[in-house]
């Protein structure tokens, strides 16, 4: 697997049709300039990213920072299309999808929306309390629930860092080959939200439109980037200087 090493992480830089399935247990995850500020104050969060079998670069930010500290140019994989290739594969191999987050109303769109298009797939749905933290009870359930069904590929949405610390903890738990940590998809799929269109997306401008959406995730630009933009010319500075 091609990998880069990037202050700390191991960032895949295959491509989408890279990943494919196998009966190895793996975790997927995704970085992003947000997400790498957070864990910079969440040991928790960071901990659970580096210990990712696949940590997809899923923003901008990213790739430019590889391309600026190590010289090396990578290209954005998204959680939907992440998503979106393991459907593919699932369908055509019959494997069996859970999809573990948000709440009943967008799981039920999530699957009328899903069972149309791919047939040869079994889902299943849970969805957890809506909480800050779960109960080691809520915990039992949720795992208990997975490991009924069996799945081959288990989705999480929970949103990060909740999400990928919640696998990080439970994984050992989890009778599933396939985790990935894919947050704001579940809403895509169930088109409560919308994904930039395409030709935003080849302008490397998605994260500003998803900016425009919601004012939480305005917030979190407006914090995160100026931040991260730091972190790339500190690093750099700092690199020159030695």
């Amino acid at each position: 697997m091609k990998t880069i090493d990037l202050q700390e992480y191991k960032v895949f830089t295959g491509s989408v049709s890279d990943i494919v399935f196998d009966s190895n247990k793996r975790v997927i995850n995704t970085i992003n300039a947000h997400s790498y500020i957070v864990a910079e104050q969440d040991a928790d969060f960071k901990r659970a990213l580096q210990s990712s079998d696949i940590l997809l670069p899923d923003g901008e930010g990213i790739v430019l920072m590889a391309k600026k500290i190590n010289g090396e140019k990578i290209k954005k994989i998204a959680g939907a299309d992440l998503h979106k290739k393991l459907l593919q594969v699932a369908n055509d191999e019959k494997l069996k999808c859970f999809y573990l987050g948000s709440g009943p109303t967008t799981l039920k769109l999530i699957e009328k929306k899903l069972t149309d298009v791919y047939e040869n797939i079994k889902f299943g749905f849970y969805s957890p309390p809506f909480k800050k933290s779960f109960s080691s009870e809520d915990n039992e359930i949720m795992i208990e629930t997975v490991n009924s069904f069996a799945p081959d590929i288990l989705f999480v949405g929970m949103t990060a860092p909740k999400q990928e610390k919640w696998v990080y903890e439970n994984q050992h738990k989890l009778k599933v080959s396939t985790i990935c940590s894919i947050g704001a998809v579940f809403d895509f799929i169930a088109e409560t939200k919308k994904r930039a269109p395409q030709w935003i997306i080849n302008l490397k401008m998605e994260w500003f439109y998803r900016s425009l959406t919601s004012w939480r995730l305005t917030k979190r630009y407006i914090y995160s980037t100026p931040l991260f933009l730091f972190e790339i010319y500190r690093i750099k500075y700092y690199k020159n200087k030695r």
